[in-house]
């Protein structure tokens, strides 16, 4: 902004110091006309400040005081521990990292000698969770050898790697950590290589991320979305050891009894609380309203991610902690764990992602500027996606990619757009197995109002092409598989989706969107609540939401009247045990009443049964008989954890079952939904939607 209002002035000087003209005046009039000049050239001075201004004092601005950006350098110097580090600085940001484990140690901004806790060892790192025979642990993913590789005016690209060879320390991976820093970028680029050979011993995979703990005298605001954010207590406050938090049902969860700040008093802190879905995990991070700095982490692409655009995963929390996943079991459970068998290469790229930082001196709003200069950012680094700068052949260029197009069709008994569906190419498996995939990319869109898509930027291989439509049970799968390559553009013209159906809808529960948002979300407890999902449309967030399930009935079970209940104040978001005394959970049993004038006894029924979470469930169904024999039963399935972290969907799952037309009756009849498993609070599952067909008419 100094520079700004520099080139002002130096325009300014340039105009005063021109000519008066070539004709000849008298001394008065040239005198005169001097002056005359003068004013018109202060007018314009003015003028041209009053549209400077706007600019000058109203975005957030990313240089060091007092510096300019150049080209970023490289050092490797010992500190005055005699640790090894390498820093490297744009003249914006100066970023110094352990030498050659690649932890990013300190990132100097605005003034600040580090945003990060100084005060930890590990305060910008990867880790991964793995198990193999006999061992299990975390692999803090420290490198063993430092490189340079590409130093120039335009960027410089480091890497950070390490080999496998051999033993249990270490998860048998070869992993290469990147890092990028580019001239006049006030932020860092991070991706990581991870390869896997054939001849390798068999391993179980669980978590990949990429973490960072900040300044905690800094940054106390935190920003997940518009409607996602708010000043945060500290990870002091919630320490129960020392009596400033009490634990809850389960250890993320504690209620701050002691807070240093009275105005949390009470509330509980969960990480869980602050979740996303992939498709909107685009930007989050903190502010510091002392310094007027923010720090974010932006994901241009969902890509290296696992588990599709549905996926929920952990974004910021107290600490305060910042975090981008790659895969993880969070929301899904051990299913989504990745399994290496003898003889199974793999490779995979994850990220770049962008740790972006900006600052605002103007001191109005800067929480509003901040964020709104993120959100800003986010679109710029989604437009440049594919990056062109990244030196690893692992990652193609924009060139090296290819395209594919058409049309999406549903045909449930006529043809009609499928609008707004999701379709994506993910790897090749059965439909809806994109769900717990975690060794391929995924590529996923939005088809417009007339169904049609364009899938771009997709890396060269072999994928299925998958998808799911709002509004309509069930996945799509196309019948042919995918081959990509680079520079490749297919157009697969027209595909129809047919949704499982039998016959015509007799009734339906609840809206087919793979959630259980639209049911009865209780009032969270009053002593126990996160005011920032008051009056919100995520408050299925609050903590103990379950428990209000045996206070609506404490005696008997939900039962759910066709044509006269309402599912959005009748059918309760989630299907759980209820609590006889502090410690004795039982299982439940829904009931569903509905009337039929008419039953086809010869013919067969359906009951289609859309389940949005489940966890450690088993579902049995009756009919007309509460204690016979179980039609159908879905066994024991789902560790998804929804129902305790907050989540209003995890995997979505679909039973068709066939009701043989003697089990109804005509008049009144009853359809028993048991959760059976009860050995906690947390055992049940949520219904995405019900509905019950009439023998087919063909």
């Amino acid at each position: 902004m100094n520079e700004v209002r520099r080139m002002a002035k130096r325009k300014a000087g340039r105009e005063e110091g021109g000519g008066s003209g070539t004709g000849e005046s008298r001394p008065g009039e040239r005198k005169s006309k001097r002056v005359v000049e003068k004013i018109a050239s202060s007018s314009m001075i003015c003028f041209l400040l009053l549209l400077l201004l706007p600019i000058a004092f109203s975005q957030p601005t990313r240089n060091l005081d007092g510096i300019s950006a150049r080209a970023p350098t490289v050092q490797q110097i010992r500190n005055r521990h005699g640790a090894r580090e390498v820093i490297v600085d744009n003249g914006i940001i100066r970023v110094s990292f352990s030498s050659p484990q690649g932890l990013i140690t300190s990132i100097k901004y605005k003034g600040i000698d580090n945003v990060l806790n100084p005060h930890v060892r590990t305060r910008g790192y990867w880790d991964i969770t793995w198990q193999g025979e006999n061992i299990r642990g975390l692999d803090g993913i420290e490198g063993t050898n430092f490189r340079i590789i590409t130093q120039n005016e335009e960027q410089v690209e480091i890497s950070f790697s390490r080999k496998w060879n051999g033993g249990s320390k270490h998860i048998p991976l070869n992993i290469d950590k990147r890092y990028i820093i580019r001239t006049n970028t006030s932020g860092i680029y991070a991706y990581g290589v991870f390869e896997r050979l054939s001849e390798w011993p068999e391993v179980e995979m669980g978590q990949v991320r990429l973490v960072f703990k900040l300044n905690t005298d800094r940054f106390r605001y935190m920003v997940v979305a518009d409607d996602r954010q708010r000043q945060m207590p500290t990870d002091n406050d919630r320490d129960i050891h020392r009596g400033h938090a009490k634990g809850l049902a389960y250890k993320e969860a504690v209620q701050l009894t002691n807070p240093a700040d009275l105005k949390f008093k009470n509330q509980v802190d969960d990480k869980y609380q602050y979740s996303c879905e992939v498709k909107d995990n685009k930007v989050h991070g903190w502010i510091s309203t002392k310094s007027h700095v923010g720090f974010w982490l932006i994901s241009p692409s969902g890509e290296y991610r696992s588990g599709g655009p549905s996926k929920q995963e952990l974004t910021s929390h107290v600490g305060p902690t910042a975090i981008t996943s790659f895969i993880s079991g969070h929301y899904v459970g051990r299913d989504m764990v990745t399994t290496y068998k003898t003889g199974e290469a793999w490779k995979k790229v994850f990220g770049p992602v962008f740790i972006y930082l900006n600052s605002d001196s103007t001191g109005n709003n800067p929480r509003h500027s901040l964020w709104e200069d993120a959100k800003r950012q986010t679109e710029d680094e989604v437009e440049a996606w594919p990056y062109d700068f990244v030196a690893s052949s692992d990652f193609p260029s924009r060139q090296e990619r290819g395209t594919v197009t058409g049309r999406l069709l549903v045909n449930d008994r006529f043809l009609t757009p499928a609008q707004s569906a999701y379709i994506g190419l993910a790897p090749p498996g059965e439909a809806g197995s994109w769900q717990t995939n975690t060794k391929g990319y995924q590529f996923w869109t939005q088809t417009n109002e007339t169904g049609y898509f364009t899938i771009d930027n997709v890396r060269p291989g072999t994928y299925n092409l998958y998808g799911w439509v709002p509004g309509f049970i069930g996945d799509f799968q196309y019948q042919n598989r995918v081959n990509v390559a680079a520079g490749s553009e297919i157009s697969l013209d027209r595909v129809v989706f047919k949704p499982p159906r039998n016959g015509p809808t007799l009734w339906e529960i609840g809206v087919p969107d793979r959630t259980a948002r639209e049911y009865f979300v209780p009032e969270p407890y009053k002593d126990t609540m996160n005011p920032l999902y008051l009056n919100h449309t995520d408050k299925f967030r609050q903590y103990g939401l379950w428990q209000r399930y045996t206070e609506l009935y404490p005696n008997h079970d939900l039962v759910y009247t066709i044509g006269v209940s309402n599912y959005s104040q009748n059918w309760f978001y989630a299907h759980v045990t209820r609590n006889i005394d502090k410690s004795t959970y039982v299982p439940t049993t829904w009931q569903i009443v509905f009337q039929l004038p008419y039953v086809n006894r010869r013919g067969s029924y359906t009951l289609q049964l859309a389940l949005a979470s489940a966890a450690r469930a088993n579902l049995q169904v009756r009919f007309n008989n509460e204690y016979s024999r179980p039609l159908f039963s879905t066994g024991n399935i789902g560790r998804d954890n929804a129902i305790a972290r907050h989540g209003i969907h995890g995997v979505y799952r679909l039973y068709s079952v066939n009701v043989p037309g003697r089990l109804l009756r005509t008049g009144t009849n009853t359809i028993y939904l048991s959760q059976a498993k009860a050995t906690g609070p947390f055992e049940g599952l949520m219904y995405d939607y019900i509905r019950l067909e009439a023998p087919s008419r063909a």
